[in-house]
């Protein structure tokens, strides 16, 4: 249980998403959460579902790419719910596809400043808190991008592999005070994103996955709940992948 632990879920508005799920998830098994997301009323939203539960809950409107946004929003989570004991980094984009050649520089600059950086300025803002208290837990949201590599996926790809080392950095600094930080590595999972993609190009996606099919942000939710528990007090620095096979050979 999660009881008196607070958390923070960044980009966690989506009616379908991962960030929504993982805070819901968090709240049920008794954590108060605060929602970041640059769409307001849709984290508004999520935060209401969260104080339905008996929970303490807040919005707050956050793009992560501003380090002024950040500490401003971390500013009012500790005036209204106090400091941050589990910190999950889930806010991401994808900008349009386009290959080395054609990525225009800006295209590049906001998804790792998003992807990349946004994870680490919210993390500066909840570790010396960890700290003093001996407690804490650092997730960032991957994927197998990161790894295998993407074609035209170039500043995405290397963003969510930014965030394997940020991880493992965390996890060594932050292992003798009771913090532990650990990377959530997704394949195909069936949020608004993937749904928004057309038939066909959801039926060649998934023709690489072993399970052959898609997952759900229930199973994101749940590895991160088991992560940010006791029973995981063990395990930091690790990378867990929630892919269903899709970094495994496929023929």
């Amino acid at each position: 249980m999660l009881k008196g632990k607070i958390c923070f879920v960044s980009g966690a508005a989506r009616g379908k998403g991962n960030g929504r799920a993982i805070a819901l998830k968090l709240a049920k098994k008794g954590a108060d959460v605060a929602v970041g997301d640059i769409l307001y009323e849709e984290a508004a939203g999520v935060a209401e579902e969260i104080k339905a539960m008996g929970r303490k809950s807040i919005a707050v409107k956050m793009d992560v790419s501003s380090y002024e946004d950040v500490k401003n929003g971390f500013d009012e989570i500790k005036k209204e719910l106090g400091s941050v004991d589990i910190l999950i980094n889930n806010a991401a984009i994808m900008n349009k596809m386009a290959s080395i050649s054609s990525l225009k520089i800006e295209s590049w600059e906001k998804e790792v400043a998003v992807n990349l950086s946004g994870a680490f300025y919210c993390v500066k803002q909840v570790f010396d808190d960890m700290l003093k208290k001996k407690w804490g837990r650092i997730i960032n949201i991957s994927s197998v991008a990161g790894s295998m590599g993407g074609y035209g996926q170039c500043s995405y790809a290397s963003s969510k592999a930014g965030l394997s080392g940020l991880t493992k950095t965390i996890a060594l600094e932050g292992a003798r005070a009771g913090i532990t930080a650990n990377t959530v590595t997704l394949g195909v999972i069936g949020t608004d994103a993937f749904d928004a993609l057309p038939e066909q190009a959801q039926t060649s996606i998934l023709k690489r996955v072993a399970v052959k099919r898609e997952g759900e942000p229930g199973d994101v939710a749940s590895m991160v709940a088991y992560l940010v528990s006791d029973e995981a007090k063990y395990v930091t620095g690790a990378n867990m992948m929630v892919t269903g096979g899709l970094d495994l050979f496929v023929f």
